[in-house]
């Protein structure tokens, strides 16, 4: 199994100034190849607390120097906020400056602020992210950007410089709702599994994302990759109590900045799965849905965190787990502890689990 670490830069409640919150994440970059991590991953949010890394590019052009073998994922970039052949030419140099390590991960966004800040109507960030991931998909494959569609007008431009190798296979998208993981299979793309929802219902999903994936391209679909919010500790009952404060922490951040305490989502095009879900979230009321983010998240000791992961990859059909090990405002000498114990007593045993292709044909048999 491939093990990764994302960095996500959150301050919550600005309990730091941001620059501190940089420097500190900065520093678990530092670990990751030392503690035998197989990638480093980062993703896009602006304007709030909740995630300040408004270009996982740069970064990633930062880890891509303080490594030499980890792969650098983004997790993900958000296409309707970016010029598609800016974004196709960044990934382009960041695979070349770094030896073809990247794996290239998009998605929509469903931030209100956002859209807002940046301009763009959320109601058009469907469309818009079809037409930008398909002239993107092709600019890396072919060399060359050129498109025609409702959003985009561009005239025919080399990407320079050019990939050396293909990005199928390594390029993925965030899918939440059904329809998303439709678009995804016919753009030929893999899958990034953010948990939020049941994984009865995931596996549910993916099977019918995998078969259309295979009539439409003819060729089975990468395994997804699937994250979760980490912690791992000797004492199961600590663990807890540190997941129901940080993951805890992490997922009322979630909700903040979302907006999922509001009704915008319900009646905004394209985001009626979402609406949905806030629905149910404010149904659940917060303890409810605290406990049931908690229940799809990764902690305990190692044993638990180790079958947790394994549970994950069985019912997702994934080869890949990227744990994310700071957040919510966790102090830094808890983030490397929790870091460190994963690496040492978890990640050796994850990496000795087989592909899964080959543990779900033992499955059904």
């Amino acid at each position: 199994m491939h093990v990764g670490a994302s960095i996500i830069f959150q301050n919550p409640g600005k309990q730091q100034p941001d620059h501190v919150v940089w420097e500190e994440e900065l520093a678990m970059v530092d670990l990751v190849e030392p503690l035998g991590f197989d990638s480093v991953w980062a993703t896009e949010h602006h304007i709030t607390d909740y995630i300040m890394c408004p270009d996982p590019v740069q970064f990633l052009a930062y880890a891509a120097g303080r490594t030499t073998t980890a792969k650098l994922g983004t997790m993900v970039v958000v296409l309707p906020w970016r010029d598609p052949f800016r974004v196709a030419s960044q990934i382009a140099m960041l695979d070349a400056m770094s030896g073809g390590r990247v794996i290239f991960g998009m998605g929509r966004g469903a931030g209100r602020c956002e859209f807002e800040g940046f301009r763009v109507p959320m109601e058009e960030s469907r469309p818009r992210f079809v037409e930008a991931a398909e002239m993107i998909i092709e600019g890396l494959e072919s060399g060359y950007c050129e498109y025609d569609g409702e959003f985009y007008k561009q005239p025919r431009a080399a990407v320079r410089p050019r990939a050396d190798r293909s990005f199928r296979g390594r390029t993925y998208a965030a899918a939440v709702s059904p329809e998303s993981a439709e678009i995804m299979a016919k753009l030929g793309v893999g899958l990034l599994i953010i948990p939020q929802k049941p994984w009865d219902h995931v596996a549910k999903e993916l099977a019918e994302y995998r078969a259309l994936f295979q009539r439409v391209n003819g060729f089975d679909a990468p395994a997804p990759i699937a994250a979760g919010w980490t912690f791992v500790d000797e004492s199961e009952e600590r663990a807890y109590e540190m997941a129901k404060k940080y993951i805890g922490g992490y997922w009322h951040s979630v909700l903040a900045h979302y907006e999922f305490a509001g009704d915008h989502l319900k009646t905004t095009k394209g985001y009626e799965y979402y609406g949905k879900f806030a629905e149910n979230l404010q149904k659940q009321g917060d303890d409810a849905a605290t406990e049931f983010f908690l229940g799809l998240q990764v902690w305990g000791t190692p044993e638990m965190c180790y079958e947790k992961i394994v549970a994950i990859s069985n019912q997702a059909g994934s080869d890949s787990f990227v744990g994310v090990f700071k957040y919510a405002g966790m102090p830094k000498d808890i983030a490397e502890a929790n870091m460190r114990l994963f690496a040492s007593d978890v990640m050796p045993e994850l990496k000795k689990v087989g592909p899964a292709a080959e543990r779900m044909v033992a499955a059904a048999a």
